[in-house]
């Protein structure tokens, strides 16, 4: 489990930024507006970020941007690379995905700009651009 001063930085993508828009698949939808930041595979293992795949794990985290924007807001770590992996691939807003793309809107957010996200407790963390 990821502990105070724990990090890992994320590059985002077009999928991130556009991720109701800009799709592969017609599972639902489009929706704009809908944003994630992504957990690298390797970042996930290291800091034992579960999804809800795991029976009694915690997936749910408070957020705070340091710009402010962002203040005391829940996270949820979910998805997998493949079906029944505990291992989470990105953070999205608990029951609003469109937190994260409002925050990108905030700060202006393009493709190639690094987020950092930094553990302040085990389920407390602050999110900053780069």
């Amino acid at each position: 489990m990821a502990k105070s001063g724990d990090r890992f930085i994320t590059t985002l993508k077009r999928a991130h930024l556009e991720w109701g828009s800009f799709r592969h698949t017609n599972s639902r939808g489009i929706i704009y507006g809908e944003g994630y930041l992504q957990i690298p595979a390797k970042e996930a293992r290291r800091l034992n970020i579960t999804n809800s795949n795991l029976v009694g794990g915690n997936n749910v985290y408070i957020c705070s941007s340091t710009d402010g924007f962002l203040n005391n807001i829940t996270l949820k770590s979910t998805g997998c690379n493949k079906a029944g992996d505990i291992y989470a691939k990105q953070f999205n807003g608990n029951g609003n995905l469109k937190l994260i793309g409002n925050w990108f809107s905030h700060i202006n957010a393009k493709v190639g700009d690094q987020i950092e996200i930094l553990w302040i407790t085990s389920n407390k963390i602050q999110i900053r651009k780069l």
